[in-house]
């Protein structure tokens, strides 16, 4: 049960999800339009025991045991990652630091190898493949004159990226369709759960508490909703008055009041479909609203309705029966009238019934 009340409120807040994803889409991809794009470069480097190193094949066993342990390499990523190497790297090029703010650098170790990664970022791709490059000819440089025994070289050096990494357009649109649509599901569920409590409130103002159907105002509104709505097609008002209750009323208790004018109600959904509307008029009379219901066909129902509520009404409850008496008018819209006037219509038309 809980999934399906959620799917139906997913259905009904359809166009929710849907705008939220489009929104969240074209926000990706003029963020991406706007954004300037990054590149990266990166330079690998690679260590090891140094060709002049001069011994036994015992030494040079040592060093390599020596490398495996990982401090050298480590060491070596130090110096590629150095601040002052970089900024004497910036300063042979003959750039500006300043210039240079967007641009970002890292180093890394490759797991299981000695080998190193030196990573440029930044908006210009000539620039970060040189940068990568240079810096880490720059840290070669220092590192030979303080390390003898290990030899640190160039593998691969960077060259220009052509593609930037950042944005991707395609990716972050989808990555922005699925955020939509998860923030799109969460909307439409809460605007559910806070339209179900209004309406749940609003069909409780437009019921009458003791017959438990619609109020005269609400059964008017409905009028004047329906005539604006089917200008061109056929509605009527029927309108049946309990002349039973007239003396009744005041002097029944409010608990039988209740459960007659209900019993009286069922006895109208039994004979009317589910489209017309039942209300209450006043304290002895109902509505009935027949949309697409011509004069005719009008007047045979409220005459069957009639017909009906003429035998004797039982109280289940308290074992007494009551005549209810009534009757009845049917009012019809014709072109060029008002919703006000076929309800005054069809008030007429009932006190002129009730007069014989």
């Amino acid at each position: 049960m809980e999934l399906k009340l959620y799917l139906r409120m997913i259905k009904r807040g359809w166009w929710i999800i849907l705008l939220t994803i489009l929104i969240a889409t074209n926000v990706a991809l003029i963020s991406a339009y706007f954004t300037p794009p990054i590149y990266q470069a990166y330079a690998r480097f690679s260590v090891s025991p140094s060709a002049n190193l001069v011994g036994s094949d015992q030494d040079v066993l040592n060093s390599l045991e020596a490398l495996d342990k990982r401090s050298i390499i480590q060491t070596y990523a130090e110096f590629l990652n150095s601040q002052s190497i970089y900024e004497e790297t910036v300063k042979n090029m003959g750039l500006n630091p300043a210039d240079l703010t967007q641009f970002t650098r890292s180093t890394v170790v490759l797991p299981d190898a000695n080998i190193l990664d030196l990573t440029f970022e930044g908006p210009d791709a000539t620039l970060v493949a040189m940068l990568a490059n240079n810096t880490g000819q720059t840290a070669i440089n220092h590192i030979q004159q303080l390390y003898k025994v290990y030899d640190i070289n160039p593998l691969d050096p960077a060259v220009v990226p052509t593609v930037p990494i950042k944005p991707l357009p395609l990716r972050d649109a989808g990555v922005a369709a699925v955020l939509g649509l998860v923030l799109g599901l969460a909307l439409a569920i809460v605007s559910e759960q806070v339209r179900i409590p209004l309406e749940s409130y609003r069909l409780k103002a437009s019921l009458d508490p003791v017959s438990n159907v619609f109020t005269r105002r609400y059964i008017q509104h409905r009028l004047g909703e329906l005539h604006s709505r089917e200008a061109t097609e056929k509605y009527s008002l029927g309108l049946i008055r309990l002349n039973g209750l007239s003396d009744l009323i005041d002097t029944l208790p409010a608990n039988v009041i209740q459960q007659l004018l209900r019993q009286v109600t069922a006895i109208f959904k039994k004979e009317l479909r589910g489209n017309d509307m039942i209300g209450r008029w006043d304290d002895t009379t109902f509505a009935i609203v027949l949309p697409k219901t011509s004069e005719e066909a009008a007047a045979r129902t409220m005459e069957r309705i009639r017909t009906t509520l003429c035998a004797p009404i039982e109280l289940v409850n308290y074992g007494e029966t009551i005549q209810v008496s009534p009757t009845v008018s049917v009012s019809s819209f014709h072109d060029g009238e008002s919703a006000h006037y076929v309800a005054e219509q069809a008030e007429f038309a009932l006190e002129r019934s009730g007069a014989h």
